[in-house]
């Protein structure tokens, strides 16, 4: 049962607190084996080598070696080698060199077996040195000085004795190895005891109190020895069933990682041991198209991958840290330690560079990716559920802006209770019409007068080509609330719909106002991807404009980029139903997604809009200018129009006019305006409906 959390062969770092701990335990475990091995008589050695018993007790400690005793998955230092009570017995009846001789064999037997790192198996001799050398001079205070002459056996007297030798064994072994793994996880050595020390307290008892009668039968029945291996493996196979029993409730079958339960003890550890000066993070990491390779090669492929995505995750992180699978393709990452959100972010990014490496299998390569959400303890909660709450809410932000990692922001969370308020006061602000549309004019670029590289009358630019409305809340209490606080909150929420037919309903009730008062002016209205493939949509416009005696021209969508050109929308049959009901399209913030211009063919598109990010900047950024210039020329190339936002310069104007790109919109010809206000702004000045403003370039209505 692998362990794809255990990093302990990594080696650590020179100079680092754990380098220092487990160099100095080396050289002192070294010191007393090698002054232990010159006070060996090598002629009893010899003799002592000639008999049986010598090779049988050898060959039981190095198999004692290779195999632990684990009483709990959780434990912290591993489990317990059955190897203890013959090396404890051989320290009884042949004295220190001989016993330390034989461990730091069994040791090095293990260490080639398993294959473990050259440190560890350094460090193992070296503790197990110190281990034994702490219970001789237990032994020798007593008196008993055992060696390979002059074997000794103990009595029913020398019970206590034997006693404190076994527990400064212990003691020593504990100290030492949990020493080292409190400085490589970076984790307290009272926890690590605590987790660790009731457990195996238990094992040793038992396999230390079974090395006098051991040396027993080795004085006066040494072919019996060999049955000591039958209770011994009783312990050995009680204790597995019991760890298996243990591991498969808290670990997850498939990757062997930590589940939920176990997520759950770890991180309330770490809060109750939390610093004042550092943060407990909890990381939410779900893979981005897992669905895909499970339904085109199948699930054993699937798991497959996600064994992969495990161990990658457990090496990409600091030890310590703890990995978990919540199901699916769900895992966890918790930081016990860790400095700010900056440190956290940092963590975060390296965990999806590990997951975007090319993973090859049945002959195809898969390119993997991830969405991370960040929650710290005590910033955004208090707790375990709290925590995983909250990290919940910022992957889910990072899936929906495609950022891949995101720190959770309470005012992004509709599940926080300012958040569930504002929703309800958006509710009763729909119902008692506290949102308005403001309206913000597209001008025409080529129909304007420059003189010597600016405008020559900025307040009569050129001819009004149409209007874009933009939503405007006035709450009762909190005065103006942002777009950028409300509207994501709708998108996420039961309202959107709502909201949608409010501001559909009040653009088509102001253009009809217009229209049959002589302003013939196209209101551009911005929908979002759920209303784009919503049916009610296109049944909302044509009962609308049949109703207010409007032609499909009198409104426009807009929708981004990303959304219209994703695959659905060239078959989803409310793009057919507006194309055929004749109700133009926009691209919207041209130049942020990743579509290319030649798909936008296949859709009824009449303009792109090009994002004011790139606008704004083409007076002085000539990769900006180049950006734009392209796009403006692409646009033309497929006789749609192209609308430049975010124009605030007659620099940018000029610049624009220039590139022969066709309506401008920004502050430079006016800010959004109420309805009564941008009434009174159109009548001042000359405008031009839809018909004659369309034939600047063919109309493209294909579906």
């Amino acid at each position: 049962m692998t362990d794809p959390t255990d990093t302990r062969d990594t080696g650590p770092r020179v100079g680092t607190p754990l380098w220092a701990f487990l160099a100095g335990v080396i050289v002192i475990g070294f010191t007393a084996l090698v002054v232990a091995l010159l006070r060996l008589d090598t002629t009893g050695l010899v003799e002592l080598g000639r008999t049986a018993l010598f090779w049988v007790v050898t060959a039981l400690v190095i198999l004692g070696e290779l195999r632990p005793v684990m009483v709990s998955s959780a434990a912290a230092v591993g489990g317990t080698y059955p190897s203890a009570m013959f090396t404890f017995a051989v320290l009884l009846h042949y004295g220190l060199p001989v016993a330390v001789l034989l461990q730091a064999v069994a040791i090095a037997v293990n260490g080639v077996a398993t294959r473990k790192a050259w440190h560890r198996v350094m460090f193992n001799v070296a503790q197990s040195t110190l281990a034994l050398t702490a219970a001789a001079v237990v032994l020798g205070a007593f008196g008993i000085m055992p060696s390979a002459v002059a074997p000794w056996v103990p009595s029913g007297a020398d019970l206590p004795a034997i006693g404190l030798a076994g527990v400064a064994y212990f003691a020593t072994r504990a100290m030492l190895v949990c020493g080292a793994v409190a400085l490589h996880e970076r984790r307290s050595i009272v926890r690590v005891l605590r987790a660790t020390v009731g457990p195996q307290s238990l094992v040793y008892a038992a396999l230390l109190g079974l090395a006098p009668p051991v040396v027993v039968v080795m004085a006066h029945s040494p072919g019996i020895v060999p049955l000591f291996v039958a209770p011994l493996a009783a312990v050995y196979f009680t204790a597995t069933l019991s760890m298996r029993r243990d591991h498969q409730a808290l670990h997850d079958e498939l990757t062997g990682l930590p589940n939920r339960k176990l997520l759950i003890v770890s991180t309330e550890e770490a809060l109750a041991e939390a610093r004042q000066d550092e943060r407990v993070g909890l990381f939410l990491l779900d893979l981005d198209r897992f669905k895909e390779v499970n339904d085109t090669m199948g699930h054993p492929v699937g798991d497959r991958l996600l064994q992969m995505v495990a161990h990658r995750l457990t090496h990409s992180v600091r030890p310590g840290d703890v990995v978990a699978r919540l199901g699916g393709d769900e895992f966890a990452v918790l930081l016990p330690s860790i400095r700010d959100a900056h440190a956290a972010r940092e963590v975060a990014a390296r965990l999806r560079a590990a997951l975007t490496e090319p993973v090859r299998l049945e002959g195809m390569t898969f390119d993997l990716d991830g969405s991370v959400g960040i929650a710290l303890y005590p910033d955004h909660a208090p707790d375990f559920e709290m925590l995983l709450q909250r990290a919940d809410v910022a992957m889910y932000l990072a899936k929906e802006g495609r950022t891949g990692v995101e720190l959770y922001q309470a005012d992004k969370d509709r599940n926080s209770p300012e958040r569930l308020n504002l929703l309800g006061d958006l509710r009763r602000g729909l119902d008692n019409h506290e949102l308005k549309l403001h309206y913000q004019p597209k001008v025409s670029l080529a129909d304007s007068t420059v003189h010597g590289g600016t405008v020559h009358d900025s307040t009569v630019y050129g001819t009004v080509h149409g209007v874009e409305a933009l939503l405007r809340w006035r709450h009762p209490v909190h005065g103006s609330i942002a777009p950028s606080e409300f509207i994501p909150l709708a998108e996420q929420s039961y309202l959107m719909r709502q909201l949608t037919e409010y501001v559909i309903n009040e653009a088509l009730e102001q253009a009809a106002s217009w229209w049959h008062t002589g302003l013939p002016v196209q209101i551009s209205v911005n929908i979002s991807a759920r209303d784009l493939l919503d049916s009610a949509l296109a049944e909302q416009l044509e009962a609308g404009l049949a109703r207010l005696q409007l032609p499909p021209t009198a409104i426009q969508l807009e929708v981004t980029e990303r959304i219209l050109t994703g695959q659905q929308a060239y078959t989803h049959d409310t793009i057919k139903a507006l194309a055929t009901l004749g109700v133009p399209l926009a691209l919207d913030d041209f130049g942020t997604g990743y579509s290319s211009l030649i798909r936008l063919q296949r859709l009824a598109v009449s303009e792109v809009k090009i994002d004011a990010s790139f606008v704004r900047r083409i007076a002085e950024s000539e990769d900006d200018d180049r950006i734009v210039r392209s796009i403006v020329d692409l646009v033309r190339s497929l006789g749609l129009r192209s609308v430049a936002e975010g124009v605030e310069s007659d620099a940018v104007a000029v610049r624009l006019a220039e590139m022969g790109c066709d309506l401008g919109q920004g502050w430079l010809f006016c800010q959004p305006m109420p309805a009564t206000e941008a009434t009174a702004w159109l009548r001042e000045r000359h405008t031009t409906g839809p018909e004659a403003a369309y034939a600047l370039r063919p109309e493209v209505t294909t579906a």
